[in-house]
């Protein structure tokens, strides 16, 4: 095992995604200088050629692959094609090149999504493929499977040093919060903030969220920021208004969360620490905690301030009953998380109240 060197080259894949920008920021907090990164309009993942010219010209040292094309549970159950070619080719262009080139290490970024849906409680690292997958996410989650694969395989027949992670449930700054295709906290931040907005009148800072993040349905094209009438009708479609905001589910189930910084943390910490022969395929990153949903949505009701009432459509499906990681081998890595959830909501929604209004990163939670 040997840290990455201060001045080594270290590309991160994925950089403006919610993950791989706290990776970029831990890096710099931890004084590596040489990070390389490309927007999707300046290198397209799942084109091999240009990976290939990419890696020919950079020759980065070390790869965080924190690319992917992700989504909650509609946004997985309706692009199923584009969710599983897109990611099954930005891990197999970025794996393979890697190796090809001389890569000293990569870190591959896997989801707790992919465990069977009917895992035993919580989820060891064996479980993985030991029965049938959640049927909604399965074309993402058969592509991330693959890139867990791939890395051991390179491992395992050319000697390379390809390490996989299995995180849980993230959130943090420059998450999604598309309310399509965005995962459950956001989306429930987003929504309580908008009715937030709606009870005190300040349609104009709802317009400006609007301008900012898409709503998704469709419906982006025919609200009239202008209008409030036209903005209560188009929210009141996705479940807010002043009178109530309506969650999708029952609330019963439950999940985990990590705070996307602490993830950061742990992988900037196994990248130095660990090699492949030391963690085996896989490990699991998360809390090793779970909070259940309707407890969730109380507690982000809370932190922004909504006073009305919550409504809950049980015509919609709740998704897996639970996914809550067994952390015990993160645990003898010895790495822990450090952020519990009230605090990373509460740094979250500042960060996104502050960048809605003017653009800027304005709530970050530090680690000594």
């Amino acid at each position: 095992m040997k840290m990455m060197e201060k001045g080594a080259k270290i590309y991160v894949a994925g950089h403006r995604g919610l993950v791989g920008s706290a990776i970029v920021r831990k890096l710099k907090e931890e004084g590596y200088t040489n990070i390389v990164t490309r927007t999707h309009s300046e290198l397209d993942l799942t084109d091999q050629r240009a990976t290939r010219e990419f890696f020919e010209k950079e020759r980065p040292d070390y790869v965080f692959l924190a690319a992917a094309k992700v989504g909650g549970i509609l946004a997985n159950d309706t692009y199923k094609a584009d969710f599983i070619y897109q990611n099954i080719m930005i891990a197999a262009n970025v794996i393979e090149t890697s190796y090809r080139y001389g890569v000293k290490k990569l870190l591959n970024l896997g989801s707790s999504c992919i465990y069977p849906k009917y895992a035993p409680q919580p989820m060891k690292e064996e479980y993985l493929l030991t029965g049938t997958l959640e049927p909604t996410n399965e074309p993402y989650a058969i592509a991330k499977i693959a890139a867990i694969k791939l890395c051991r395989y390179f491992n395992e027949q050319y000697g390379t040093n390809f390490i996989s992670v299995m995180p849980t449930n993230l959130y943090g700054p420059n998450d999604n919060f598309n309310l399509e295709t965005s995962h459950v906290l956001p989306a429930l931040l987003r929504k309580f903030h908008l009715g937030k907005l709606l009870m005190e009148d300040k349609y104009e800072e709802i317009a400006k969220d609007i301008q900012r993040y898409p709503i998704g349905f469709g419906l982006d094209k025919e609200v009239d920021i202008d209008n409030p009438e036209s903005i209560d009708k188009v929210l009141e479609g996705v479940g807010i208004s002043k009178q109530a905001i309506t969650i999708w589910g029952t609330g019963e189930v439950y999940r985990e969360f990590l705070y996307v910084d602490d993830l950061a943390d742990a992988c900037v910490y196994l990248m130095n620490n660990y090699d492949y022969k030391d963690i085996g395929e896989f490990v699991n990153i998360g809390t090793g905690e779970d909070v259940k949903i309707k407890d969730l949505v109380m507690m982000i009701k809370e932190i922004v301030g909504y006073k009305g009432e919550v409504k809950w459509d049980t015509s919609k499906p709740d998704g897996t009953p639970r996914k809550l990681l067994d952390v015990s081998k993160l645990h003898a890595l010895g790495w822990k998380h450090r952020i519990e959830l009230r605090e990373g909501i509460q740094s979250t929604y500042e960060w996104f109240t502050s960048y809605s209004s003017h653009g800027r990163f304005g709530g970050k939670l530090g680690r000594s």
